[in-house]
């Protein structure tokens, strides 16, 4: 149990810190520039993103392990799972729109954006390719989702006092951004050799 449990973790911090898709990997850019203006939309499209990432990644391994393996179809994995990030995408879209229209609005296309978003489409995938448990699966995609929110609360953070620093013309805008992006990804490449997936 013990054993289980520090698998878990290490898994965790791994896609949190350590191999974090947005600084280590590159993915999910478009979202992460285009929402990360204002900490309001950061924060709300974090939780969303995390919790589409965390129930995707648990049906997409029901779906791949009970039914795609036994009936040979493992070949379908990238339009299945796109399928059931697509369906919950949906959900949480209609759900957002009812219980917070303003923050609807702000996210604007990026909320549609996540059923593409390349690390919703990932964290499926390489749980299928390492052939995880459901806790592994779990404890990844959490990971995933809490490692792309600690990236859009940074980097919202920043560009919110970048708003009203003396930024050179031109700089301005998303130049800076990608500067500001760059850096903290040298930032996190500390965390590397530590622990690998």
């Amino acid at each position: 149990m013990g054993q289980e449990l520090t698998k878990l973790f290490e898994l965790f911090i791994a896609a949190s810190l350590i191999n974090n898709f947005v600084f280590t990997m590159f993915l999910g850019l478009c979202i992460f520039f285009g929402v990360t203006k204002k900490m309001e939309t950061a924060i709300g499209m974090s939780i969303t993103f995390t919790a589409v990432m965390v129930i995707s990644a648990a049906l997409s391994w029901v779906v791949y392990v009970y039914v795609m393996i036994p009936l040979e179809i493992t070949f379908l994995k990238i339009i299945v799972f796109i399928g059931i990030v697509a369906a919950f995408v949906q959900g949480a879209d209609t759900i957002m729109r009812k219980i917070s229209p303003d923050l609807y609005y702000k996210l604007g296309v990026y909320l549609a954006l996540i059923a593409t978003n390349c690390i919703i489409i990932a964290v499926p995938l390489l749980n299928a390719g390492e052939a995880r448990t459901f806790t592994e699966s779990l404890s990844f995609g959490l990971g995933s989702g809490v490692g792309f929110s600690l990236a859009m609360v940074i980097m919202a953070s920043i560009r919110e006092k970048l708003e009203v620093a003396d930024v050179p013309k031109p700089f301005r805008g998303m130049p800076i951004a990608f500067v500001t992006a760059a850096l903290i990804a040298l930032a996190f490449t500390g965390f590397s050799g530590l622990i690998t997936l």
